[in-house]
């Protein structure tokens, strides 16, 4: 070969080698950072979330490809432990959350990207029933917020009031027994623990419980509050769809669960929602395990795009307080639109150890 052919060659050479040099790892030609594949555990109100083509998109430009398993929030910390190869797991509240980072062993605090409160939806007849009993109220004004009444309700149930003692209920033929509020399993169940968390602490003179003492002050309330119910659902998603096809006058439900319906221009019939006067919320609370579920969980919390889609499910991102109330403006039925000058009270969750004491006692048994 001549001379010149020969540095034609390895000029050629050099330049491909530059040209290979300079695409991301990955193979991706330039398209985005290398894709990773993180794999975790969440809570049933956030499937429809992350099986968002949307989302899905979004992640991937982060260079993240996520994929989940749904489970109740409140029995993940026991898959959690025996499911080999998680990145993350993601319950809807910090009880659980904690559980499962003491036992990963993992010293990093938990990130909230979003969070929601607990609410109770009915239909319009119903909630101007109860606003006609004082166990309701109704802002009249340009926020139309209700609002359910939860000593009233404590008393109702203590008493052992029935539909038919409320006045204006027998325009209603089909509201008959106790005065009930349908939850999910508290065993099981974030949302359901959380309603006996809350319950217990108004029962317990608006004060958390803190010992057996306590516990048995409020037995009577949560074993009647629960026995009422019959079987009840793992998962939050299912008294929710329940409600929709006929079942259930008062239910227990995530505040993402009923804002995503008209955000995503479902029907929502006659349905109302009710922010109980005091409450819980549900802070959805990421345990990353691996450097991938803490990207995951930073992307999550500090992507624009995602936060945006967060609020387009129903959730109240942390790092971006007005993206809620952005999208839900004008939309009916009403939402508080800002929880921080609501003046709805937070109840005191009692530590993990009452709260399974709690949980145990609603469910009829005794403490160990």
């Amino acid at each position: 070969m001549k001379r010149g052919a020969l540095g034609a060659v390895l000029i050629l050479a050099l330049l491909g080698w530059v040209a290979y040099a300079l695409i991301p790892e990955g193979g991706n030609g330039g398209s985005g950072p290398a894709t990773v594949t993180v794999t975790g555990l969440i809570g049933s109100e956030k499937r429809n979330f992350f099986e968002d083509p949307n989302v899905k998109a979004e992640l991937k430009k982060k260079g993240l490809e996520v994929r989940t398993d749904s489970t109740g929030s409140w029995t993940m910390s026991e898959q959690a432990k025996s499911t080999q190869g998680l990145d993350f797991a993601f319950p809807a509240s910090a009880a659980p959350a904690r559980e499962i980072q003491q036992n990963w062993g993992l010293k990093d605090s938990p990130l909230v990207p979003f969070y929601s409160p607990l609410v109770i939806v009915t239909h319009k007849p119903v909630a101007e029933i109860l606003k006609q009993n004082q166990l309701a109220e109704h802002d009249d004004g340009p926020k139309g917020v209700w609002t359910f009444k939860m000593d009233k309700y404590v008393e109702a149930l203590t008493a052992g009031r029935k539909w038919k003692d409320l006045a204006g209920s027998e325009k209603d033929p089909e509201l008959t027994g106790p005065v009930f509020v349908s939850t999910t399993d508290p065993d099981t169940s974030s949302s359901g623990a959380m309603y006996v968390a809350l319950l217990s602490y108004i029962a317990n003179g608006n004060q958390v419980v803190q010992d057996d003492a306590g516990v048995d002050a409020v037995r009577k309330v949560l074993v009647t509050a629960n026995g009422h119910q019959g079987m009840q659902k793992i998962s939050s998603d299912e008294p929710f769809r329940d409600f929709f096809a006929g079942v259930g006058t008062l239910v227990f439900a995530y505040e993402s669960q009923a804002a995503a319906l008209p955000l995503q221009g479902k029907d929502t019939g006659d349905m109302v929602v009710m922010y109980p006067d005091t409450t819980v919320q549900s802070d959805h609370t990421l345990v990353a395990r691996t450097d991938g579920g803490r990207k995951l969980a930073d992307a999550l919390q500090n992507d624009p795009v995602l936060r945006e889609l967060e609020a387009h499910y129903g959730f109240r991102p942390q790092a971006d307080q007005e993206a809620f109330w952005k999208q839900l403006n004008g939309k009916s039925p009403q939402f508080a639109p800002d929880l921080r000058k609501s003046g709805f009270k937070q109840a005191t969750l009692p530590s993990l150890e009452n709260l399974t004491k709690l949980t145990t006692a609603a469910k009829g048994g005794s403490p160990k």
